[in-house]
């Protein structure tokens, strides 16, 4: 669904983000009925906050409005004081955003708490007084959508934290009641301002102060700021939850250590290196989550915390852990996976409360008996080289032999054979494919080729939702077998926030292979001097057709009787929960998460509070019902709280397809929402996608906007060679590449501008057809009826180069044409939509302009150079004006060429195609102008330089029309002498009369 057009120079290697804690479904909700009204301890109304909101806001000003994103983190229950221990894979760094949000800039935020009194502005008033807080938050936000009587939450606005210092100096003891603080740490004056006034707030309980919560114009989430708590935060004697994700913390601030109520707290992904000796101070600690940092080590004092029940340590540098880990008698959950574990310790068999011990993704090469003592426990163990025997260190080569270096083979674009002996051999492919033949592949010395197919749809089979990345690579002879497996490494164009993989085609049918990618030799890249190529590589036993291809992130898990967790890597928020006895039999699952652009909706919609879900594309093998509900977590659509949304407008879509049909099923299931996620549970996998939309009729709203997100935005263009105008290059390219394109090839080639913007499907074929007078050889295969048959791929160059001729019996120059029309419907195309592409008028795309000129005696193209009309533009006075004149005039015009030419009269369309054709010259496109201006005043009358003059002087240009009097004059002058010296002066009265 994502349209990744920018394919530019870029990284090689595509960040991915790891996992963190998150807010689940658990998260603990005001008591209140209703999130914008409280309620009174005797059960009326309370209004205090109603109150305060009209104080506050009455005179908020206006801003424009920017989206906004946020994550959560796990979250406390303050009744009974049990913490709701949040999912271990899911960290809260699905995006949140506000529509109705404004983003100031930095330089307001800071100004903002700096300068409250300029802000703060009260007016006496018989009913209230009024306080401006824009910025930092927009005028159209009401207050209790941030702060009730417990809870302020401030990481929803960009900058947000601003505001905290401001209503501290506004309402002191409505602050000094809060127990629950939420802030994001991404602008950093705002920040520390806010971490003064914290200290001061001794009721709070939990407090969360995260990054990740905005994304940037990228889409990448903007890093948090903070880097250490001030000393005075041990005076928040009752906190009980402290979330500091997504961070910059090298070390644990020394104030967490004076806590005495701390019972959970969440370091996830920050720059911690080691945990101080004496963190057994934190004796109440009960959930630690040190995610994603770089630990590599733990202290032994870890293991006085007595009360710890859940530790996650994963994604870390983790190579041992400490004896004392078994002291933990408590610890119900130990994450460890995604470290450098080589061994557990014998001390964990005394860890008899433990459930949960997760360790995949380590060098773990056995399990210790120990842990058999403990029956109940569930241990993940997936990706450790368990029962492999250690492997021993490389030995060193022999004094009297070198290292063995493969040969290396550079193939031209002409040679598509080559020999390959059993020493092996490292071959390098035009355009960047590279094979690599292990020595001992082959027995004999054995020819082989290669030949880069044209993407035609026998050669390519693409998924839903796939994109083409690389033309097939055939490699022959197919039936030939390797006794080593050869690597196949395909170039690929860049794709953004997808998986590459490669497939391969046996002549009958397509299969996905196992995939690695890197980057390309130094010494070979796909263009001469370039960079080197993006390779997708994969192992095989035989030859055959090999391309690369981008989808959506596939994550597959294997559930069984026992049940299953499934997150997906692409948004960690996306769970799927497998209750136990949900099968009998082992099933695999598949989950592919495509997001979608929330402004591409609202434009497809027209609605401007439209948002959307990720789509969820969910299947699995054998495909049958569950037996129990299996329970699926989504982030809610950007703009979208649970606690303040309109649920009547929130909308659950159930997607067939095959059919390519879009369901309403929003009051079949059941769905419920936290304040990020909306939960719902099925017992059949397809397609799921989550909408907020005030339009009525939204099962078919959906299935259009669905249709259109898979289209691109392409033009067609057409160029004729200078050297030679009968070989013409076609093109189509998505429509933000296209002027890059035609600027790189102007050097060499010239046409009419680019078409206007069509829609096209990946794999989509569509017809070139030469008219009006033209024609080409019909004798190639993609030669169909007269016309050139091409297939869309948005990643490829969609390029052909053919040489065109009058059509039989077509003299002299020919202003023909081209049209490209769409080819075949694609089969996956539903009904009305594929209804609405047939017939002539839905069939044609786009028509440009194409001119052969006339053949000379010698049957050679009669070249017409660049020639400008004489400038007798109708009166004696004009012709005093030559060329020369006019070449130095225009030598001074420069930037000032098109106002100039709208004070001569041209038109706008005028003045466009001439800034088309001369884009890269601005002294022809000047002189273009110019002449073309004269052109037009051959049948004017008089009086043509006596314009020219009033348009300079019009444009701002006095100094040019002063210049053109002063030359009209000499050469007035001139004139009047030379007939004076021939005799003819009285023979031309008007010249005289002219003169007096």
């Amino acid at each position: 669904m994502e349209r990744s057009s920018e394919e530019g120079a870029a990284a090689d290697e595509e960040d991915r983000d790891q996992a963190g804690g998150s807010e689940d479904e658990g998260v603990e909700v005001t008591p209140a009925c209703n999130p914008l009204e409280t309620v009174s301890r005797d059960g009326g109304p309370d209004l205090s906050i109603d109150v305060l909101a009209l104080r506050l806001w009455k005179g908020l000003m206006h801003q424009d409005q920017e989206e906004s994103e946020r994550k959560t983190g796990p979250h406390i229950s303050r009744g009974g004081g049990e913490v709701v221990e949040p999912e271990r894979d899911a960290p809260s760094v699905s995006p949140f955003s506000f529509m109705d949000t404004c983003a100031p800039s930095i330089s307001s935020l800071s100004s903002s708490y700096s300068s409250t009194h300029h802000h703060a502005n009260f007016s006496s008033s018989s009913s209230s007084s009024s306080l401006s807080l824009t910025p930092p938050l927009p005028p159209s936000v009401e207050l209790s959508a941030v702060l009730t009587d417990t809870r302020l939450t401030l990481d929803v606005y960009p900058g947000g934290a601003a505001a905290l210092p401001l209503l501290w100096r506004s309402v002191p003891d409505q602050l000094k009641a809060l127990q629950y603080l939420r802030l994001g740490s991404e602008d950093k004056p705002a920040l520390d301002a806010a971490l003064d006034v914290l200290p001061h707030m001794t009721q709070l309980s939990s407090v969360a102060i995260r990054g990740h919560c905005f994304y940037d114009s990228q889409g990448d989430p903007l890093p948090g700021l903070l880097t250490t708590l001030p000393a005075s935060v041990s005076s928040l004697s009752l906190l009980v939850h402290l979330d500091l994700s997504f961070n910059q913390l090298s070390c644990l601030p020394p104030c967490l250590l004076r806590l005495p109520a701390l019972s959970s707290l969440l370091l996830c992904h920050n720059h911690l290196s080691a945990l101080p000796s004496d963190i057994d101070q934190l004796s109440t600690l009960t959930y630690l989550s040190l995610l994603g940092n770089q630990l590599v080590s733990l202290p032994p004092n870890l293991g006085q915390l007595k009360a710890l029940q859940t530790l996650d340590v994963s994604y870390n540098h983790l190579q041992e852990l400490p004896d004392e880990i078994g002291d933990l008698g408590e610890l119900v959950k130990l994450e460890l996976s995604h470290n450098k574990l080589k061994q557990l310790p014998e001390t964990m068999g005394s860890l008899l409360s433990l459930r949960e011990l997760v360790i995949y993704s380590n060098d773990l090469r056995m399990i210790p008996h120990c842990l058999n003592k403990l029956p109940l426990l569930r241990i993940e163990v997936r990706d450790n080289p368990l029962g492999r025997p250690p492997t021993p260190p490389p030995l060193p080569p022999p004094s009297d032999q070198t290292e063995t270096n493969i040969p290396e083979l550079h193939l031209g674009f002409t040679e598509h054979s080559f020999c390959v002996s059993s020493a092996g051999c490292h071959v390098f492919i035009p355009g960047g494919a590279e094979l690599l033949f292990p020595p001992g592949c082959l027995v004999r010395r054995t020819r082989l080729e290669w030949v880069e197919r044209r993407p035609e749809r026998k050669w390519v089979w693409l998924e839903e939702h796939d994109i083409l990345l690389s033309r097939p690579l055939e490699l022959r002879p197919h039936g030939i077998t390797f006794l080593k497996p050869v690597e196949v490494c395909v170039p690929y164009h860049r794709t953004k926030r997808r998986e590459v993989v490669v497939r391969k085609f046996d002549g009958q049918s397509w299969s996905t292979l196992s995939t690695v990618l890197r980057t390309g030799s130094e010494n070979h890249s796909s263009h001469p001097g370039g960079r080197p190529a993006r390779l997708a590589c994969c192992s095989v036993n035989q030859f055959s057709w090999f391309m690369a291809v981008s989808r959506p992130v596939k994550d597959i898990c294997s559930v069984t009787p026992a049940g299953a967790l499934l997150v997906s890597s692409s948004d960690p928020g996306i769970k799927l929960h497998f209750p136990p006895d949900s099968t009998v039999e082992t099933r695999a699952i598949t989950l592919q998460v495509l997001q979608v652009s929330t402004s591409e909706v609202q434009a497809l919609v027209g609605d401007p509070q439209a948002s959307v879900s990720p789509l969820l594309c969910l299947s699995q093998t054998p495909s049958l019902q569950f037996l129990q509900p299996i329970k699926v977590q989504v982030p809610l659509p950007a703009g979208v709280t649970g606690h303040t949304v309109d649920k009547s407008c929130l909308h659950l879509l159930h997607g067939d397809p095959a059919g390519q049909t879009w369901t309403d099923i929003t009051s079949q299931v059941s769905l419920y929402f936290t304040h990020v996620y909306a939960v719902f549970y099925i017992t059949h996998f397809s397609w799921y996608w989550l909408w907020y939309t005030t339009k009525t009729c939204v099962s078919g709203v959906v299935r259009k906007v669905y249709q259109k997100l898979k289209q691109f935005k392409v033009q067609f263009f057409v160029l004729q060679r200078k050297a030679d105008p009968s070989q013409v290059l076609l093109q189509c390219l998505p429509s933000t590449k296209v002027d890059d394109r035609v600027q790189s090839l102007a050097e060499q080639y010239e046409g009419p501008q680019p078409s206007d913007v069509c829609d096209l499907l990946e794999g989509e074929q569509f017809f070139a057809g030469f008219e009006r007078g033209l024609d080409i050889s019909a004798d190639r295969p993609d030669c169909v009826g007269g016309r050139l048959r091409f297939e869309f791929y948005s990643s490829l160059k969609n390029l052909k180069e053919v040489y065109i001729s009058p059509a039989q019996g077509q003299k002299g120059p020919v202003r023909g044409q081209v049209s490209f029309y769409r080819g075949e419907i694609p089969s996956d195309l539903p009904e009305e939509v594929a209804r609405k592409r047939k017939g002539h008028d839905n069939q044609w795309l786009a028509t440009l302009p194409l001119r052969l000129p006339a053949l000379n005696s010698e049957n050679n193209y009669i070249m017409e150079e660049v020639e400008y009309p004489p400038l007798n533009l109708g009166d004696p006075e004009s012709g005093y004006l030559t060329e020369a004149n006019m070449l130095s005039i225009s030598l001074q015009i420069g930037q000032d060429w098109r106002v100039i030419g709208i004070n001569l009269g041209l038109s706008y369309t005028e003045l466009d195609r001439i800034q088309y054709k001369h884009r890269d010259n601005l002294g022809a496109l000047v002189l273009d102008m110019l002449f073309h201006w004269a052109k037009g005043q051959r049948n004017a009358g008089p009086g043509a330089v006596s314009r020219l003059m009033a348009a300079m002087v019009e444009s701002g240009r006095r100094d040019l029309a002063e210049e053109i009097e002063d030359i009209v004059n000499l050469g007035r002058r001139k004139y009047t002498e030379s007939l004076r010296r021939v005799g003819l002066e009285a023979e031309s009265p008007s010249l005289s009369d002219t003169q007096q």
